[in-house]
C-alpha cells in the first residue's frame, strides 16, 4: 500500500531537535558522533568504545570496504555471480557486533561482509558463495556466525526460534539478526517480532535502515517506521544515528544487556544510507538524485570515525599502513577467489542435518546417479 503521507527520514544533530520531514512517531535519533566526527552529547547514551577499540573497529571497517570493491570489479570481470557491497553501511554492523560477546549468535542477511571479518570469517569464504560454487562455506557454530540469507526476511525466523532456545537452555547468550528496511515489510519478519514479544526471545533486530528496499524508497515502504511498528508487538523501538559507530554501539550494548537480563527484544533502526548500488544488478541513478547521494556520502562513517581517531591523536601512520594492508588483502583474496573450484551440488547435502536421514541419503545417491549419466554428453 502506497503511503498518503510520505516522509524521508533525516539525520540531526541535537536529538531534541526533529526535523520538519521527521516520521510524526515522537522516536528521537541518538546520536555520539556528529557529522564532522565531533563529540556530542546524549541524555542516555554514553560512548562505550576507548580509542583502541575504535581503531581495531575502523580498521575491520576499512578493510571491508576495500573488498567491497574488489567484490564489485570481480562481478564486472565475470568472476563473480553477484556482490551485495556494504558500501556506507559499516558503522551500523561494526558498532553492532563489537557490543555482543563472542558467543553471542548473530545472523546475517545477505550485506554484512564486516561483520563476518570480526567474526574471524575467512572473507574468502563469503566470496565463495557470491561465485556460485558453494551454499555454505563456515561452520556456523565455531564462529557463532549464522550463514548469508537470502531470502528476505527468513533469518528472523531462524534468529527468533534460537534465542527462544536460549531461554530454554538457561544459557547466558544473546542474538542478533540484521536486516534491512525493506525486509520488515515481510510476512515472516511480522511474525518473528510476535513471536519474540510473546515468548521474550532474547534477541536484538539490527534494522539497516539505508533508506530504500532495492528501489523502492521508505515513502512507498510503510507509513510507519520499523521503530515505530516495533511498540505494536510490545517490542521497545530506538532509533539510532547507524553511521555513527559510538552511537550504534551503545544503543545495541544496552539493548544486549536487557535481552540478557532476561527483559526481552529490541528493535534498532539504524539509520544510514548505502552510498553504492544494491546489488551489482542494479542501477541506482535510475531512481536516486545525485543531490542526494551527495548529501549522505558527507555523512559517510568512516570518515567520520577517521575524523574522531584524528580527534583522539590516532597518527597518520596508522591510517597509512592501514592503506597498505588493505592494498595487499585485496591482492590476497582476489587470487584465493580466482583459484577456487567448484565442490560439486551434492556437497550441499552435507549441511542440511547432522545425522543425514535415510530419505536425504537416498535422493544425494539418485543425484550423483544422474549426474553420473550426463557425464561424456
Amino acid at each position: 500500500m502506497i503511503a498518503t503521507n510520505a516522509w524521508t527520514p533525516r539525520i540531526v544533530g541535537d536529538p531534541t531537535d526533529q526535523p520538519d520531514d521527521a516520521p510524526a512517531d515522537g522516536i528521537e535519533t541518538v546520536r555520539l558522533l556528529a557529522e564532522d566526527g565531533a563529540a556530542t552529547g546524549h541524555p542516555s547514551y554514553s560512548p562505550l568504545l576507548n580509542a583502541d577499540q575504535v581503531r581495531e573497529a575502523y580498521r575491520t571497517m576499512f578493510l571491508a570496504r576495500r573488498l567491497d570493491t574488489e567484490g564489485t570489479n570481480l562481478q564486472r570481470q565475470g568472476q563473480l555471480a553477484l556482490w551485495a557491497p556494504a558500501l556506507g553501511q559499516e558503522a551500523a554492523q561494526l558498532g553492532a557486533i563489537s557490543a555482543l560477546r563472542p558467543t553471542d549468535m548473530v545472523y546475517p542477511s545477505y550485506r554484512e561482509l564486516s561483520m563476518a571479518m570480526h567474526r574471524g570469517l575467512d572473507p574468502v569464504a563469503v566470496f565463495q558463495i557470491m561465485r556460485g560454487i558453494s551454499h555454505a562455506s563456515w561452520d556456523v557454530d565455531a564462529h557463532h556466525f549464522g550463514l548469508f540469507s537470502f531470502v528476505v526476511g527468513a533469518q528472523t525466523l531462524q534468529a527468533t526460534g534460537y534465542a527462544m532456545g536460549i531461554t530454554l537452555d538457561g544459557a547466558d547468550e544473546v542474538v542478533l539478526v540484521c536486516l534491512g528496511d525493506g525486509a520488515t515489510s515481510e510476512g515472516m519478519v511480522n511474525e518473528a517480532f510476535n513471536y519474540a514479544a510473546v515468548f521474550n526471545a532474547p534477541v536484538v533486530f539490527l534494522v539497516q535502515n539505508n533508506q530504500y528496499a532495492i528501489s523502492v524508497p521508505n515513502s512507498l515502504q510503510f507509513r510507519g517506521a520499523p521503530a515505530a511498528r516495533a511498540q505494536g508487538f510490545g517490542i521497545p523501538g530506538i532509533r539510532v544515528d547507524g553511521n555513527d559507530l559510538l552511537a550504534v554501539n551503545a544503543v545495541v550494548a544496552e539493548a544486549a544487556e536487557r535481552a540478557r537480563r532476561g527483559e526481552g527484544p529490541t528493535v534498532v533502526e539504524a539509520m544510514t544510507y548505502r552510498l553504492g548500488a544494491h546489488t551489482t544488478a542494479d542501477d541506482p541513478t535510475r531512481y536516486r538524485s545525485r543531490e542526494e547521494e551527495q548529501l549522505w556520502a558527507g555523512r559517510d562513517p568512516l570518515v567520520r570515525t577517521e575524523r574522531w581517531l584524528r580527534d583522539q591523536g590516532t597518527h597518520d601512520a596508522y591510517f597509512a599502513d592501514l592503506a597498505s594492508e588493505a592494498d595487499a588483502l585485496a591482492t590476497d583474496v582476489r587470487a584465493r577467489v580466482l583459484a577456487l573450484e567448484p565442490v560439486g551440488i551434492t556437497e550441499l547435502y552435507d549441511h542440511v542435518l547432522a545425522e543425514p536421514s535415510p530419505a536425504l541419503v537416498e535422493e544425494r545417491e539418485q543425484v550423483r546417479a544422474y549426474l553420473a549419466n550426463l557425464e561424456g554428453r
